[in-house]
């Protein structure tokens, strides 16, 4: 392939002096006339998230140098979740989506790539680079590095989540700190997003569905052989892209997004797909609300219970049949719209027509967990815009819960009033002020909801809050209630002991206090001033927008 199928905005920018400049890195002639294709990766050697997506950068260059084209490499950031999470790093975590998320529409634009392979894992990392590969919106293909193996710890399978619940248990008198260490050194056996339906491997079986992503994107372990083939497959696969100009907007339509909330109602996904596909969809010029997840979650099973819901691992699902297999079901029951096309250049239908359920134990279709899918929206007084649970998380005593608030205004207030006593059988946790503006930047809350179920009070407490989840929370915990508390929305007007009530069977969150009273505490309400007021963390404040709109930047307000 020759640059004569370039387009005319990288024509005008192969100038004399861009190519002796790239000759002084090494390239050649030959390197210079055929396509250039960004590599987009995140490989950092401080979590098993990314450890091994350098190698998979390597195996996709080989692809396109395969398919005839020349691979412009570069890195972006990676922040791991887990390692910052309960400290004040998390507040960098979905901040740094819009860090990527610059950074890839920079590269791309800059140095003029003709197509880009995005090579990801972890949570805002994926839809990052989605969202910046979107603006410029040329070829792209996504690579995800893949779920970790399962741990093994006194004979049984454990995972990271694990650890995390067990500092509860250690609380609680049920472990000692010597079986502590021991899980801790078997937790995590390599390289791989954590084992669970968390975040990570919830936007990674996105990207198959919405057809952006290669096959086994979603379960294929990231030790397995095949995810080097897939690297390299999706490498030549660009380069026909490429030649053909298939760009990303062509078919990440309404229908591609519907698909896609579809399966995540099956899988039970973390919350934060709510949170980054009407994101994603933003970039691409098409509109997905709440509204959307809430209509669809009405009418799609939920047919697979992965931890942190059930016992059921990433490597569980992927030898049941994949995420292939679960969109197999979904088009044949009537859930999905197979026509949709992606970037293999088939339709989604065609992609999976081979595919089948090897496992009903894992994959449970015709004998699904519940009618609806695995979350929800709520409504009320307490969440005008709506907030979103996991209720395929939800031990079904929790379905409806009244209790006294316990008003706290930070994750960390909250966390010692538990591990203190503070927290009783029946009450409700409010956490408020860690809203996109007003943490700032949204910070998961795991370490919370890992002590409350640690705990063994994952059935008795509930939780609210303007804040977020990891993907790995599970019970009745309540995030992303809109308007958040920054912005005077009414979690900011609860007092300590106000009753709420919590109704999944209405999908309903009431404040029990009247309209009168809530108008008197409006009047009187005085936002407080923010926690940071320098550096990048205080710019995002001023230019977030609501968490209802998948936290876009002000600059993305545009109605698409």
């Amino acid at each position: 392939m020759k640059k004569q199928f370039i387009s005319e905005r990288v024509k005008t920018r192969a100038k004399t002096d861009s190519r002796a400049l790239m000759k002084g890195a090494g390239f050649t002639d030959e390197e210079l006339s055929r396509p250039f294709i960004g590599v987009a990766g995140s490989w950092t050697n401080i979590f098993p998230g990314h450890s091994n997506l350098d190698k998979l950068s390597r195996a996709a260059e080989e692809g396109i140098l395969m398919g005839g084209g020349t691979p412009i490499h570069f890195e972006t950031i990676a922040i791991c979740d887990g390692i910052s999470m309960g400290t004040d790093g998390m507040k960098y975590s979905l901040p740094s989506r819009e860090v990527i998320a610059n950074s890839v529409e920079s590269i791309a634009e800059a140095h003029a790539c003709d197509g880009l392979v995005l090579i990801a894992a972890c949570d805002k990392i994926i839809p990052g680079m989605l969202i910046g590969a979107l603006r410029v919106n040329i070829p792209t293909i996504i690579v995800t590095g893949g779920p970790m193996l399962a741990g093994n710890y006194q004979g049984k399978a454990i995972e990271v989540i694990s650890i995390t619940e067990a500092h509860g248990a250690v609380a609680a008198g049920k472990m000692t700190l010597d079986e502590l260490a021991e899980l801790e050194d078997e937790a995590c056996p390599g390289c791989g997003a954590c084992q669970g339906m968390f975040t990570a491997n919830s936007m990674s079986c996105m990207t198959e569905v919405l057809g952006i992503g290669v096959k086994g994107n979603g379960t294929v372990p990231a030790v397995h052989a095949k995810r080097y083939r897939m690297a390299k497959e999706a490498g030549m696969q660009i380069m026909k892209l490429v030649e053909q100009d298939l760009k990303p907007r062509d078919f990440l339509t309404k229908t591609s997004f519907e698909n896609a909330i579809a399966v995540d109602m099956m899988l039970g996904c973390s919350t934060n797909t709510a949170l980054h596909l009407p994101a994603i969809a933003r970039a691409a010029g098409v509109k997905v609300t709440l509204e959307d997840f809430d209509v669809i979650s009405r009418k799609v099973p939920h047919v697979s219970k992965l931890s942190p819901s059930g016992h059921h691992l990433m490597q569980d699902l992927d030898v049941a049949g994949g995420v292939s297999a679960v969109i197999k079901a979904g088009i044949d029951a009537g859930y999905i719209d197979g026509s949709a096309m992606t970037v293999t250049q088939k339709s989604l239908a065609q992609n999976v027509a081979d595919a089948k359920i090897l496992n009903t134990d894992v994959i449970r279709i015709d004998n699904p967990y519940s009618k609806e899918g695995g979350l929800m929206v709520l409504h009320g007084n307490l969440a005008p815009l709506g907030c979103v649970i996991k209720s395929a998380g939800v031990a079904p005593e929790m379905f409806e819960h009244k209790g006294p608030a316990r008003v706290y205004h930070s994750e960390l207030e909250a966390k010692a009033a538990l591990d203190n006593g503070e927290i009783n059988k029946g009450d409700v946790i409010v956490v408020r002020y860690e809203g996109p503006k007003g943490g700032p930047g949204m910070q998961e809350m795991l370490a919370l909801t890992a002590r409350i179920a640690g705990m063994g009070f994952d059935k008795d407490v509930a939780l609210v809050t303007d804040g977020r989840f990891s993907g790995g929370s599970r019970g009745g915990v309540i995030g992303h209630v809109s308007p958040e508390a920054a912005l005077g929305g009414p979690i900011a007007l609860i007092e300590e002991g106000d009753m709420i009530e919590i109704n999944l069977h209405n999908r309903t969150l009431m404040l029990l206090v009247d309209e009168k009273t809530l108008e008197e505490r409006k009047a009187k309400w005085v936002c407080p001033p923010p926690k940071v007021k320098t550096g990048w963390l205080a710019q995002y404040a001023q230019l977030v927008g609501p968490v209802s709109l998948g936290a876009p930047l002000v600059t993305e307000y545009e109605e698409v």
